[in-house]
């Protein structure tokens, strides 16, 4: 080793020393961070504020992206690095205990308990001490007297079931909120006033069972029945972190049949197309950019999941045939462009769907941007 190399060596390693120490300072000053974020939790939780606050973050954001850019460093990668430690202290923040917003309230019954989404809302009613129990198919022998004093039922069973169970409630005290959690909500609002004269509301949570909380999420309203009697459990929804959207029954339904059963339509069609071509999944995965490896992760990733929870989005309502056979139809109409070499056609098309999505498709591009960072970062060699 030359003179030159041993002196290159050595202050490679002091300057690699300094960077252990000062990444030692910021485990450190992460440790007290999260400390902190842990006290706000349980500060607001003992008066019931919300986790998570939207106006706080956007403000906070606002203020370290100009406070970087003072100091010469990248906006982005501030906010990143301040994003992924939010998310981690709302995690810590959301494994105490929550407010309760209703203690009146005698019991909360998840019809469906033990199944993975009615799980979550159990976890949830017991961390903010509700007395809660729990009806599956071998309770119903003795439902009657686990409904008698329910101030809160919650229908959190499959589509297909739902109907049938709902029938079976039709015996709820009088001050009794009746809820459920499918994904259609015309249908079982429609059932669910038939059944219970009391207050009614469609609920639709836009998340999986793997959720360990509700902040950030969204959970749909539907307007049933008397909606200021179960306001205190939107109100708890909100102090669980979830952002409540209401909406209209079938303004709930159409919107659905769009991005939710003609999503999951094309994507089984894609992956079976896929199948069916011999496509040899390991090179594209290896050959793929990151935007092509996303869509590949979220195809996966359904097929990773129980098949009949999609046949039931999917067949649950027959006017989202129509639906599809449109969307079919239009995927031809733009094979023929391609057929005919017609490229003024195609680029027609496009312009014209461009300017419908107006400035969402530059914010959706800068959106992106992030996810696709992050997807390269977990990208397995």
């Amino acid at each position: 080793m030359t003179h030159s190399d041993a002196d290159f060596d050595k202050k490679l390693t002091l300057l690699r020393d300094e960077i252990d120490e000062i990444d030692s300072d910021l485990v450190k000053l992460l440790q007290r961070r999260l400390s902190v974020t842990g006290k706000v939790g349980k500060l607001k939780s003992s008066v019931g504020k919300p986790i998570y606050d939207p106006e706080r973050e956007a403000i906070l954001f606002a203020k370290k992206r100009q406070q970087a850019s003072d100091a010469g460093l990248s906006p982005d990668l501030i906010e990143d690095i301040l994003r992924r430690l939010m998310r981690d202290s709302y995690v810590s923040q959301d494994a105490s205990g929550y407010h309760c917003v209703n203690p009146e309230c005698n019991k909360v019954v998840v019809v469906g308990g033990k199944g993975q989404l009615g799980a979550v809302f159990v976890d949830l009613f017991k961390r903010s001490s509700y007395q809660v129990a729990i009806i599956e198919q071998d309770d119903w022998p003795n439902s009657e007297a686990i409904l008698a004093d329910a101030s809160l039922v919650i229908v959190a069973v499959p589509i297909r079931l739902t109907t049938m169970v709902i029938h079976h409630l039709n015996n709820l005290p009088q001050d009794c909120i009746l809820a459920d959690l499918t994904s259609i909500k015309e249908s079982p609002l429609f059932e669910m006033k038939k059944a219970h004269a009391g207050p009614v509301v469609g609920l639709h949570p836009m998340f999986g069972p793997d959720v360990t909380g509700l902040i950030k999420q969204t959970i749909i309203s539907c307007e049933g029945r008397y909606p200021e009697q179960y306001q205190w459990l939107i109100e708890q929804f909100e102090v669980w972190g979830a952002k409540i959207y209401p909406v209209p029954a079938h303004e709930h339904d159409q919107a659905m049949s769009m991005v939710q059963v003609m999503r999951h339509f094309s994507t089984i069609a894609y992956g079976y197309h896929l199948m069916a071509e011999g496509a040899d999944i390991e090179k594209l995965v290896a050959m793929s950019s990151p935007i092509y490896r996303l869509e590949l992760i979220m195809v996966g990733r359904l097929f990773a999941q129980d098949p009949v929870l999609y046949a039931d989005i999917i067949f649950a309502n027959k006017d989202n045939i129509g639906m599809m056979k449109r969307f079919a139809y239009r995927f031809l109409e733009l094979l023929e462009d391609v057929s005919l070499d017609d490229k003024d056609a195609f680029v027609g098309m496009f312009n014209h769907v461009s300017d419908w999505f107006g400035h969402y498709a530059g914010d959706f591009l800068e959106e992106s941007k992030s996810m696709l960072l992050k997807a390269n970062e977990l990208k397995k060699h």
